[in-house]
């Protein structure tokens, strides 16, 4: 089992969705301090604000408020760049403004990190009011190694605003990226309880029910069309439809929904990339580098625009050219070591790796990128830093386990373990999982590695050793359901292509 799960993620109190509204803290009540009669009038400091009128906050800038609101809407409908300008506004209009610092590094994450806006909320925050402060110190604490903290706040969030759609929907993106799939569907659903138009949701469970331990694709799909009904005017919703059709196999419609979100917003990066991704499944590679050529065009940042050389770089194995996409990755390497983005340096680098000629090669290029990601690195948060490690870490296991390696796998799981126990990150922990479960395979403890390997649904490559392990224990019925799961995360991305190419991966 998930050991991990079972020692913090339980802190998530069982019967939290059904207190009632009345558990909320009540707004405070704002008096009129004016001197009426016989004196002269006393000048009174602008009331405190509430964001969505439900969580008192510390500003008394209206101006602030709104640009911190207008903020969460666009990274709940993740426009993260544009929550990112809110969010600064939101300080330029008051620089003590704890939360909006907060904010500010919060979705700063999802692109280039905002360490200086970190430090300035944890700073900030003994002036913040009891609520804020519980919003504060989460959003900074996911942003850190020891997710403890993180997880004790988002507990507190939740019993003082159990009826806030915002919180409920916020801390259950988190849940989602901590790949707790199933707590995040139930927290949305409750959310959507509360508001049944509410954008964001709608716009999340889409992902979540495809993706959750029971695929639903047709809930998946009538979830984000009603998204779509509700934000007629956005590309997002349409853009959302484009992957998670390719998802289910519908590359048409794919195709379709992602074009709708560019009729929207012609430079609507990810709908650019999603052409280039699913033409590449339907093997159409020419006019998929077509589009991958477009999305580099109007990429407005370096990630951006290294991701989509990254996703054309990989048409060649598509295409049955592995030599010339090996030659396409070093070239990328090295113009992606000159710009010093860790995120961009990391994700080529693993990519790299596990495309390999062979199995020694591999280890070698994750040798020198386990070296790279040792120390902390500008522009990469310590959270991201610890996942990439582990995502390292635990493809290290996974081929020295699967090629009798066991010494140099059992250093990578060591390693794992001592990260896992540290950040207490769920991602961590199921890497480390995982990457136990290849070395249980080898060593022919297939009962063992079913239960490792089954803490890592959101990997390709694990799920798919899932399947194999189940089917050698005979269990078939399992196994069906492991492949189940699996056929759902079709993407052009690099473990997809080792699973469904499984002569290139023998290979090495």
């Amino acid at each position: 089992m998930n050991r991990f799960a079972a020692r913090t993620f339980v802190l998530i109190f069982p019967g939290l969705f059904a207190t009632s509204v009345s558990a909320q803290t009540p707004a405070p009540r704002v008096q009129d301090t004016s001197v009426r009669s016989g004196s002269k009038a006393v000048r009174v400091a602008p009331a405190a604000q509430q964001l969505y009128g439900a969580i008192p906050i510390s500003t008394h800038s209206e101006e602030a408020r709104k640009f911190v609101e207008l903020a969460l809407e666009k990274y709940e409908n993740a426009m993260f760049d544009d929550a990112v300008v809110h969010a600064r506004h939101a300080t330029e209009k008051d620089p003590q403004f704890a939360l909006g610092y907060a904010l500010l590094s919060f979705a700063s994450r999802r692109g280039i990190p905002d360490l200086a806006a970190l430090a300035k909320a944890k700073s900030l925050l003994p002036n913040a009011i009891p609520g804020e402060q519980l919003l504060v110190r989460w959003m900074t604490s996911i942003q850190e190694r020891d997710l403890l903290p993180a997880i004790m706040s988002m507990n507190d969030l939740l019993k003082r605003y159990p009826k806030d759609k915002h919180v409920l929907y916020l801390t259950a993106e988190w849940l989602y990226l901590q790949q707790d799939d199933d707590r995040a569907r139930t927290m949305m659903e409750t959310a959507l309880q509360i508001d049944p138009n509410f954008p964001a949701a709608l716009n999340r469970l889409g992902y979540v029910y495809i993706q959750s331990s029971n695929p639903d694709p047709a809930k998946a799909v009538a979830s984000l069309k009603r998204y779509a009904e509700v934000e007629p005017a956005s590309a997002n919703p349409e853009d959302s439809l484009g992957e998670i059709l390719r998802f289910a196999g519908d590359d048409r419609g794919s195709l379709e929904h992602y074009g709708a979100a560019l009729q929207i917003d012609p430079h609507y990066f990810t709908s650019q990339l999603g052409l280039g991704d699913t033409l590449t499944l339907m093997g159409d590679f020419r006019n998929a580098r077509a589009e991958y050529d477009r999305a580099i065009q109007i990429s407005e940042n370096q990630r951006d625009e290294f991701h989509a050389k990254f996703q054309k770089a990989l048409v060649y194995f598509w295409e049955g050219q592995p030599a010339e996409g090996r030659k396409a990755l070093a070239v990328l390497a090295e113009e992606a070591a000159g710009k010093k983005e860790p995120n961009v340096r990391f994700e080529i680098g693993i990519g790299r790796a596990m495309l390999a000629a062979d199995s020694q090669d591999e280890l070698v290029q994750l040798g020198a990128l386990g070296a790279f990601l040792d120390q902390p690195l500008a522009g990469m948060s310590e959270s991201d830093r610890g996942i990439a490690r582990a995502v390292a870490l635990r493809e290290r296991a996974r081929v020295a386990a699967l090629h009798g390696l066991a010494d140099n796998a059992a250093e990578a799981i060591s390693k794992l373990e001592g990260f896992a126990a540290s950040s207490r990150d769920l991602v961590v922990e199921n890497a480390y999982e995982s990457a136990r479960g290849y070395l249980l395979f080898a060593q022919g403890d297939f009962a063992n590695a079913v239960d490792e390997l089954a803490t890592d649904p959101h990997s390709p490559l694990a799920l798919q050793q899932l399947a194999i392990t189940q089917e050698k224990l005979g269990n078939t019925a399992a196994a069906q359901a492991t492949r189940t799961r699996l056929k759902y995360q079709r993407s052009p991305v690099v473990e997809w292509y080792l699973v469904t190419h499984p002569d290139a991966a023998q290979s090495r």
